[in-house]
């Protein structure tokens, strides 16, 4: 394929128009947000079931008008649009997801995020997870840091697992499966799991884990934004995630700072775990 080349000044471009591009999707969403609207279920290859709502289609065709078709020489991969396979005929592809935790948005949570990742091949060059409802901008440039409302900020740095802060499902923690009881921590839900890696980037987090898959575009924006704020994202056994490949699916994600990254790893990366699409 013929290999495109962004200037910095085509960059920085690139970065208002996902800044804008999200803000105005996420305008979008609020219209929608605790109001009635339609719901319907969408049915994975292996059988797992999410919803879709109206909001959902709405903020992707806002994104798809204001990213893709003002740069159609770019791909697009989106959760709300079939994989037509073409974004593999070009070297920059807009990873999106419209809105990252539908289930709390359709609760009314203000934990939903809108997420927007420019990919070089298979890397993220570009990120922005927007949470509309806290008005919180997460945005990433590769080797550049990452800002919060255009503020630096950098992931935690704690080195022991007891009294860290972890976004995750309470009840993962407690099985009695586990090997080991895990030490005492502070656990909370979020939805979105853009979220919940741009709050550990943010420090609000010491970590977040997730033993069930996900997805490039669940992941991309906020990946970055999490390494560029100093932490560590990968597989629960430490495998890297690589993304824009043929099937844009992980089997779990494992974000912290360095040194309790290793910590987590020491626990998890036994687990083998029923993978599903």
């Amino acid at each position: 394929m013929p290999e495109l080349k962004l200037t910095v000044q085509a960059r920085a471009a690139l970065s208002e128009q996902m800044r804008r591009a999200a803000t105005g999707a996420g305008k979008i969403a609020l219209e929608f947000f605790n109001r009635d609207q339609e719901i319907w279920e969408k049915t994975s290859a292996k059988g797992r079931k999410s919803p879709v709502s109206e909001a959902d289609l709405a903020v992707n065709a806002y994104l798809k008008t204001h990213l893709h078709e003002e740069t159609d020489v770019f791909g697009w991969l989106s959760e709300e649009t079939e994989d037509d396979r073409s974004r593999f005929d070009k070297t920059h592809v807009w990873m999106v997801d419209p809105i990252d935790g539908t289930r709390a948005f359709l609760k009314g949570l203000p934990h939903f995020t809108v997420c927007v990742a420019l990919m070089e091949m298979d890397r993220p060059i570009l990120g922005v997870v927007f949470n509309p409802a806290t008005d919180e901008l997460f945005f990433a440039e590769a080797g550049k840091g990452a800002t919060l409302n255009d503020a630096p900020i950098r992931a935690s740095t704690p080195d022991v697992l007891e009294g860290c802060r972890m976004v995750g499902d309470p009840d993962h923690f407690k099985h009695p499966a586990w090997p080991r009881p895990w030490p005492p921590m502070h656990v909370e839900r979020r939805n979105s799991m853009a979220y919940s890696i741009a709050l550990v980037a943010k420090g609000e987090f010491d970590a977040t884990v997730a033993f069930s898959s996900r997805n490039d575009w669940d992941l991309a924006a906020a990946g970055l934004i999490a390494e560029e704020a100093g932490a560590l994202m990968t597989t629960h056994k430490g495998e890297p995630i690589t993304f824009n490949l043929e099937n844009p699916h992980h089997p779990s994600v494992l974000c912290a700072g360095a040194k309790l990254h290793e910590a987590l790893l020491e626990r998890t990366r036994h687990l083998t775990l029923p993978y599903r699409r």
